[in-house]
């Protein structure tokens, strides 16, 4: 795992770390224009020109308020360039969220003129809850903070449960740590589907962690990654409710009124919200 080491936050470096790191922080948030690659971060002079170096200034500034030493976020600290390290770095993302000592949920849409305006503002409309891989972002860590786009503190999980549980429809239960298996498997999916993600495979990969699954990711390979989920899925789980989903008529190939037993994607599970497991005896 490669962080932003923040001993010095006028020439902030990377670490890396075999085995379990030091802690730290982690971000969550949607990327915009002009994020910061690892190949960005290695040319100082041109990191400090891009837009994506003041989310990770804010990041390193709050984790030292903190007191850690370290961060990391998924622009920077990826090497993308390299698919073995890009594809073991998304099945280990839930992993790495879960560990984290705090995460800091951006909000870039969410806009806050004071810190007492903070405490009443709407994040309901949020778009960082419309994408597919804030889900994992917001359940696998134990501590989340939430922050405007000025980066005044709105909340946190543990104190927001039923706000979140309003606009995710996620169980309140998992939201404060409770167990996932416990939750059917056509439930975990529903959460999802009305997320989006930019690439087609990244709704089946965003996935993995909820249903604590490693599979190798093919980008290229488009639907076929969520039917590839559900393949393993039936191999772990003895949970019938993987079937129970409502075909849009968008998924139907053209001519024809038949197709697989597989969901095309978690919005066909928009409607399977209250499914408990469903399990041979």
């Amino acid at each position: 795992m490669r962080l932003i080491n923040l001993a010095d936050l006028q020439n902030l470096t990377l670490k890396e770390f075999v085995g379990r790191p030091e802690p730290y922080a982690i971000l969550s948030h949607r990327w915009g224009d002009e994020e910061v690659s690892y190949q960005d971060f290695l040319d100082v002079q041109r990191r400090t020109q891009l837009a994506g170096n003041a989310k990770i200034m804010m990041l390193a500034k709050q984790a030292q308020k903190d007191g850690l030493k370290y961060a990391w976020m998924d622009t920077c600290c990826i090497d993308k360039t390299s698919s073995a390290e890009l594809g073991e770095a998304i099945n280990s993302m839930f992993k790495w969220y879960q560990r984290a000592r705090v995460c800091y949920a951006y909000l870039e849409d969410v806009e806050v003129r004071s810190s007492l305006e903070s405490v009443s503002v709407d994040i309901s409309s949020s778009q960082w809850f419309k994408r597919g891989w804030t889900l994992q972002e917001l359940i696998a860590p134990s501590n989340v903070r939430f922050f405007s786009k000025e980066w005044f503190e709105i909340g946190n999980k543990a104190e927001m449960v039923d706000l979140l549980h309003s606009i995710t429809r996620i169980d309140k239960e998992v939201l404060r740590g409770g167990q996932l298996n416990s939750v059917s498997v056509a439930r975990r999916m529903s959460w999802a589907a009305s997320r989006q993600t930019t690439r087609e495979e990244d709704i089946a990969y965003c996935l993995m962690g909820i249903f604590e699954l490693n599979m190798p990711t093919i980008y290229g390979e488009g639907s076929k990654a969520f039917m590839r989920l559900q393949e393993e899925i039936i191999k772990e789980y003895d949970d019938h409710s993987l079937l129970a989903w409502q075909a849009i008529s968008e998924s139907f190939p053209s001519g024809t009124l038949f197709r697989g037993v597989l969901a095309t994607s978690p919005a066909e599970f928009a409607q399977s919200y209250d499914i408990e497991p469903f399990r041979d005896l």
